[in-house]
């Protein structure tokens, strides 16, 4: 029953762990079966913190999940805002929540806040996190403290900014780190924020997934292999419309893979990362063949402290919405820092 006097709070459920338990005594492994209603019933007295409206959106594990499912997600998100929602929150799984969260960043126009969560541990283990996580996500939705920060990521009573959190440990119950520190944190049921929000740059929604970008991550002895890496990026290049490249140390490739790229960020767009997981890549340091000074002289644009991954979905954002892509990606890193 709906509670006029509470803040209105939307739950939808992708699936992922936190859905998960063994379809049968038999079964082998855990798999989604539970709904945002399951989800919402395990948190004793929730009713007494928000007015929550829970629906099932999709049940499958994160890497399943695809561009337009959260497009789909992201649509009812925004119909949850012009119900009434003070916020929204969305359950998935942890394997790609970082990438969904960042997506989702770009494109949530709202001060009211997004939350992306999910579990661990599925939900019939023992010290199952998904409950405590999802209670947690409900007293960020509600905070009007959480306004204007963007798409957050609320775990292990952690709460990360989108553009920075990642997964940093397969198993353990705080795999999510962001290496400028986390935004903030849950004390006794509260939120509390330890960063001033930030500064936040929001593209037009794409109606659907039209264009490619492919993350390819460089390696020792790449020009080394029995298949020559330039019989296979020839090809590439075709097919994708643009292409991240997750560079060694501070964005560093080799003297093959910078010689194709000479060739083709005169045709598509090239970025290039740091696979460290932590930092920025150069930009002015390093001159050899294969350094960030030369692949940018061929074109190649530089992610400054975006991972792989989220280089490739604002590669994505970019081509989708036919922005020039240097200036906009500029942009958008000059937004990362005061």
């Amino acid at each position: 029953m709906s509670n006029s006097k509470l803040s209105k709070v939307a739950v939808g459920s992708l699936g992922g762990t936190i859905s998960m338990t063994p379809e049968s005594a038999e079964a082998d492994g855990i798999v989604p079966t539970l709904s945002a209603s399951d989800l919402i019933a395990s948190i004793p007295g929730v009713s007494e913190l928000a007015d929550i409206h829970a629906e099932a959106l999709n049940q499958v594990a994160s890497i399943h999940l695809n561009i337009n499912d959260l497009l789909k997600a992201l649509d009812w998100a925004e119909k949850q805002i012009a119900n009434g929602a003070a916020g929204v929150i969305l359950t998935q799984g942890t394997d790609t929540l970082e990438e969904s969260a960042f997506l989702l960043d770009l494109l949530w126009p709202y001060e009211h806040p997004l939350i992306l969560m999910g579990a661990m541990r599925g939900a019939s283990a023992v010290g199952a996190d998904g409950p405590a996580n999802l209670l947690s996500s409900i007293r960020v939705a509600v905070s009007k403290n959480s306004r204007g920060r963007g798409v957050l990521v609320v775990m292990n009573e952690e709460i990360h900014y989108a553009r920075w959190v990642q997964k940093k440990h397969s198993l353990n119950l705080a795999a999510f780190v962001s290496n400028i520190g986390a935004a903030g944190t849950i004390v006794e049921g509260k939120p509390i924020y330890f960063a001033a929000e930030p500064k936040r740059i929001i593209y037009t929604k794409p109606t659907e997934c039209t264009k490619n970008v492919l993350l390819w991550t460089n390696h020792l002895g790449e020009q080394g292999s029995l298949l020559n890496q330039q019989d296979i990026l020839d090809p590439l290049g075709d097919r994708f419309d643009g292409i991240v490249f997750a560079g060694v140390g501070a964005g560093h490739v080799s003297p093959l893979v910078a010689q194709w790229i000479a060739k083709w960020a005169k045709l598509k767009t090239v970025m290039v990362s740091s696979a460290t997981g932590a930092g920025s890549t150069a930009f002015k340091t390093y001159g050899y063949h294969g350094g960030e000074i030369d692949l940018q002289n061929h074109g190649a644009i530089m992610s400054g402290f975006l991972s792989p991954k989220k280089a490739r979905l604002l590669l994505w954002v970019v081509l989708e919405n036919e922005l020039n892509p240097k200036p906009v990606i500029k942009d958008y890193l000059a937004s990362l820092t005061y």
